[in-house]
């Protein structure tokens, strides 16, 4: 009776015994049987599709092994987020290693309605969960990932994110390659030699000494080639590793049989050199993605700045200065840029930039506040409790309640072009090994093997995120920070421009400024107060002008975008802005901007402010000619003059607009086929921005940000716009020089290949080399035409 070995239908571990079986699936322990009834309890079969035996083997953990979790002091070091009804943990979870993984953790939430969204980042085997504390709790999510088979790994001491490492494992497989293919092309010295028939024996004993050497480098070293390609099969798919897995398999297996049955020394230093090259070309690749998806740093992508108490004075600092310790304020629709403390009074934040969802929560003192959170009201102070994240920002900025709606067209174009090259290649194989069999067919295994390998379309994979990844490092030194690198394709495909006036093409650095009307002391001492709660371009020239000394008390304050301020200081009502804010009789503006005061009701009078264009913006309004489409201004018509003699009579000016107006603007254009970049200070633009193709926010020296944003341009480089779209544009033009020498590449190789003139191994060190020259190219590439714009 044949005895059948029978393999674990979750994890395939043998089965050593056959009493844990469900519906005719036999499991190897007790564990796999609970973790294939949960899943198919919960409709999520589809997991074993994508893989035969995906699972890693999963023993049963007790949930009280989580108890800990339920402590509030370890909440507080593993949550990112927390409120109510709503927070945020990353765990790490080394057991992730197929698509089967990723696809089952990202639907953690059918089996646990509490688990509002997962989210996986496979490189660095961790899984980013939003959850609601209300109906699930971080041990029973614990619990239930280690029920599936994928324990979380916690560490309570490591608060900072580890960079990324190099793959050890993958550095042992290229050493063992290596030992193995120094001694074999020693051993094979008398073949190399031509020895004669009198050392016939000792041929021999090399020969084999070369194949033992030859079994670590086929079952170890190579094993990732032949994993990879019995995934795709099971997936019922064609990948770039089957070819090379063929080859390796057709080279090592004919060697062999020539070696055992005398017929000759076979092909073992090819084949070990061959091994020892591939995997240096796939280490130099995993280098160059290390560089590429890598957390950027967000001191290079967020240029913001915070008020931090420095003595007895509040002075602008950038963000990634912050210590704990430190004591900052925030003011009305600033970002909370670290985890802090309120250290007094009551606050509402809201979390939208967190959550995706606009729902203020309300904090009072001594609340621990998250980064990422946008003040709400009025002023106050922070005790900063953890220094700003290294990637937290950055990962927030890019949620998907934030993402643009298109794809993007090189990516579809790759990904069409990837899946055809594998069929092409085998097609071209297959072609070749029927032209040498009957043409010569001693050599028709090397010449495949040749074939295989030198057709690859690493660096075709690596032009289109290279020359991306270089061109958003390029824009970051010119002080333009993209959110990534889809925005740069959006942005050159711009052929329509809209700005927002103050605080974009006007600045307050040396603004005119006077007040008519009458104010007491007082008065004047709570309108300083009360502007400089707000971060607009207009609050910020006022407080500047007033010199009264002293700080008012305020109380319900309140700021309404594209209107105006108020609240109230010692029993009397204050309102600051727009005539109709205050109800003030409109008069002749003179080519002013006016910012109207009332108390109690009472007009008071207005500051007449003149404000400056900024430097350059002339000349870049020049250059960019027709694409200039727009102003949209929620200030009156006081610079109507100005602005039309800027832009000229054909854009459209608009005045006295609120925030919807201006995204209604935005819709208009794109309605007539136009793709809109929006510019804007991100306060009354926030939607125009977010409705836009890409919108970029202008700071100077505030901590205001729209996460619908695409992109931050620090005002000083206004007057480069031209230039950086210009750049962008470029950036088409090498990706499709950078296909260009992938596509040479493999056409000039697969002829050599094709017609006999190129070994296996000389084959494996193009691979690389093909790579790196599409790395070099983009990278020169894109610095040389940073500079052909006149930037760093």
């Amino acid at each position: 009776m044949v005895q059948t070995e029978l393999k674990c239908y979750h994890c395939g571990q043998l089965c050593e015994d056959r009493q844990f079986a469900v519906d005719e699936k036999s499991f190897c322990c007790y564990g796999c049987k609970v973790v294939f009834e949960i899943i198919n309890d919960n409709n999520l079969c589809a997991y074993y599709q994508y893989d035969a035996h995906p699972g890693a083997t999963a023993r049963v953990v007790d949930e009280e092994a989580f108890l800990f979790l339920d402590e509030p002091a370890v909440q507080k070091k593993l949550l990112e987020f927390q409120s109510a009804s709503f927070a945020r943990v990353r765990f790490n979870v080394p057991a992730v290693h197929c698509v089967s993984c990723i696809w089952l953790l990202e639907n953690l939430r059918k089996l646990d309605a509490g688990i509002l969204r997962s989210e996986v980042n496979f490189a660095r085997k961790s899984v980013l969960i939003d959850f609601n504390p209300e109906r699930v709790s971080l041990k029973r999510i614990a619990s239930l990932m280690a029920s599936v088979g994928y324990v979380p790994q916690i560490q309570l001491d490591s608060e900072k994110a580890s960079a990324p490492v190099s793959n050890k494992s993958l550095v042992t497989r290229l050493a063992v390659a290596g030992f193995c293919f120094g001694n074999v092309m020693l051993f094979s010295f008398p073949e190399y030699l031509g020895l004669d028939h009198s050392d016939a024996a000792l041929k021999m004993v090399f020969s084999f000494l070369n194949l033992v050497l030859s079994v670590p480098v086929l079952v170890y070293s190579a094993r990732d080639y032949f994993y990879s390609a019995r995934k795709s099969f099971a997936q019922r798919q064609i990948n770039i590793d089957v070819p090379i897995a063929a080859g390796l398999l057709a080279l090592f297996f004919r060697s062999a049989w020539d070696i055992l049955t005398g017929f000759g020394p076979g092909y073992l230093d090819s084949f070990t050199g061959l091994v020892f090259f591939l995997l240096i070309g796939r280490w130099f690749q995993s280098k160059t993605y290390e560089s590429l998806a890598f957390d950027r740093d967000f001191r290079a992508y967020f240029p913001l700045a915070i008020r931090k108490l420095f003595r007895d004075e509040w002075k602008p600092v950038v963000i990634y200065e912050l210590e704990p310790g430190d004591v900052i304020q925030v003011r009305n629709l600033e970002i909370i840029p670290a985890d802090s403390k309120l250290l007094k009074g009551e606050v509402f934040i809201d979390y939208s930039f967190v959550t995706g969802e606009s729902r203020p929560a309300r904090a009072v003192e001594g609340d621990l506040v998250y980064a990422g959170g946008r003040l709400i009201g009025q002023p106050a102070t922070f005790v900063v409790e953890k220094g700003t994240s290294q990637s937290h920002l950055t990962s927030l900025w890019n949620h998907e309640s934030f993402r643009k709606r298109e794809e993007s067209k090189y990516q579809r174009t790759i990904d069409r072009a990837a899946r055809a090259f594998t069929w092409v290649v085998m097609v071209i194989a297959l072609g070749t090994a029927v032209f040498w069999y009957y043409f010569r067919p001693e050599e028709m295994w090397l010449v495949v093997t040749a074939v295989l390998m030198v057709a690859c379309p690493c660096a075709l994979a690596l032009a289109a995120p290279f020359t991306y990844g270089s061109m958003l490092r390029a824009f970051g030194r010119n002080q333009l920070y993209l959110k990534n690198a889809d925005v740069i394709e959006r942005l050159a495909a711009v052929n329509a421009i809209v700005f927002d006036k103050t605080g974009t093409v006007t600045h307050g650095t040396h603004p005119e400024i006077t007040f008519e009307g009458q104010l007491t002391e007082e008065d004047r001492r709570a309108v300083k107060t009360l502007t400089s709660f707000s971060t607009h371009p207009l609050s910020k020239m006022i407080t500047a002008s007033l010199s009264s000394p002293g700080v008012a008390d305020i109380q319900e304050f309140r700021e309404l975008p594209g209107k105006g301020i108020e609240g109230r200081s010692a029993g009397k009502t204050y309102a600051i802005g727009s005539a109709e804010f205050v109800c003030a009789r409109p008069q002749d503006l003179h080519g002013q901007t006016r910012v109207w005061i009332s108390v109690n009701g009472t007009v008071r009078g207005y500051f007449a402010i003149r404000t400056t264009l900024r430097d350059g913006i002339y000349a870049m309004i020049f250059r960019l000619g027709d694409a200039c489409k727009g102003v949209l201004s929620g200030d009156n018509e006081s610079e109507r003059t100005l602005m039309a003699r800027l832009f000229g009579p054909k854009a459209t000016l608009r005045f006295n607009q609120d925030p919807h107006d201006k995204r209604a603007y935005v819709e208009e254009l794109q309605q007539q086929g136009k793709k809109v970049l929006m510019i804007g200070d991100g306060l009354n633009d926030a939607g125009a921005l977010k409705q836009a193709d890409v919108g970029l926010a202008v700071t100077d020296d505030s901590g205001v940000f729209t996460p619908g944003s695409d992109g931050i341009l620090f005002g000083q480089r206004m007057e480069d716009l031209d230039k950086f779209i210009r750049l962008a544009r470029r950036s088409h033009r090498i990706l499709r020089m950078g296909f260009g020498i992938s596509f040479l590449y493999n056409a000039v190789a697969l002829t050599f290949a094709v017609s006999g003139n190129l070994t296996p191994l000389v084959a494996a060190v193009l691979m690389p080399i093909s790579s790196i020259s599409v790395v070099s190219f983009a990278s020169v590439a894109v610095r040389w035409a940073a500079r052909r714009e006149e930037l760093n």
